[in-house]
């Protein structure tokens, strides 16, 4: 879609911004024709971030300032809003460093515009040349990521689930809470999370990384040790919400029979384990068979619902094609 169809549509941009003062001007400046509104949230940043975006004058900037700062998922809770505060139909976060070319917005924009999904996502795992330039602690980061994210928002045919260049139409932020959204880091995987319950359809889009002198925020140990928790949580959430809430399928019912299933087998064979090296006495084969059958049925129902969870990713957009402005 070129950028005469794409003008023709209420389109914003939202920038998160946070120590970014070398490049904000030169994101802004980038920030293609057709976009109408572009929404820029310094997010309390220390340096001179809000004043070089007040002197570029850019009539379409809607700049605001959070006097405390709340980390990229309040910068971009704020921004969300004001999006659908403006009318916008579709928004794309694009950070403040300059890590995220705006040759490639069309791309994002096109399925969401004909409706061929509500969200896009940037996937730089196609290109193997460009990854190379991506910084170890990303590469690292990522990859300990992309399974429990998939995991726990139930979109397993996404690659790159810790892209942060994302479109989304205004009509799925209308339905759920923004205030939900987690502040900080955890704020891609969150709003994957909350998409997963909504079950929007969320598509890849292939562009290269894009690196340049910007520093890293990303912690290895935070992300390795502090997202578990999180995701886990996340993944209770959307299993319950929707298979045990809005639907109940055949996931929720291997998940009943073979939870408790796994859970008594383990419990039980640690029970005749302990009993075994207390009273030297090993166990009967009856015994042994009580344990086992229960965690062999536990892990062959869960198995299966991993399976159907793969194959239920959600492929029916929540929104319609959008109508041309005339």
């Amino acid at each position: 879609m070129d950028a005469a169809e794409l003008a023709r549509h209420r389109i914003g941009v939202v920038i998160p911004a946070y120590r970014v003062a070398r490049h904000i001007e030169a994101v802004v400046r980038g920030i293609p024709g057709f976009v109408e509104r572009i929404v820029v949230v310094v997010d309390a940043s220390p340096d001179d971030t809000y004043e070089r975006v007040q002197r570029l004058a850019d009539p379409r900037v809607v700049l605001l300032r959070h006097e405390v700062n709340q980390g990229v998922g309040g910068a971009m809770q704020t921004g969300f809003a004001k999006a659908l505060e403006l009318g916008l139909e579709v928004v794309v976060k694009v950070d403040g460093d300059g890590q995220m070319d705006p040759a490639h917005m069309p791309a994002l924009l096109t399925p969401l515009i004909r409706g061929e999904a509500d969200v896009t996502k940037g996937n730089r795992y196609e290109h193997v040349a460009a990854l190379k330039s991506m910084p170890l602690v990303r590469v690292i980061g990522n990859a300990g990521l992309t399974f429990l994210v998939k995991l726990a928002s139930g979109y397993w045919n996404l690659f790159d689930p810790a892209n942060g260049y994302v479109a989304v139409r205004t009509d799925v932020l209308r339905r759920f809470e923004l205030s939900k959204l987690h502040k900080r880091y955890f704020f891609e995987s969150g709003f994957l999370i909350q998409l997963g319950i909504l079950r929007a359809v969320v598509r890849d889009v292939a562009m290269p990384a894009r690196y340049g002198d910007e520093q890293s925020g990303l912690s290895v140990t935070r992300t390795l040790f502090g997202f578990p928790p999180k995701l886990l949580w996340g993944c209770v959430r959307r299993v319950f919400w929707r298979h045990f809430v809005y639907d109940f399928t055949a996931v929720s019912l291997y998940l009943v029979l073979g939870l408790p299933a796994l859970l008594w087998g383990v419990g039980y064979g640690l029970a005749v384990w302990r009993e075994v090296l207390e009273t030297r006495v090993d166990a009967t084969a009856g015994q042994v068979m009580f344990a086992a059958m229960p965690i062999i049925l536990g892990v062959q129902f869960l198995t299966q619902c991993l399976a159907l969870d793969i194959e239920n990713v959600p492929r029916k957009p929540l929104c319609a094609p959008l109508t041309k402005r005339t």
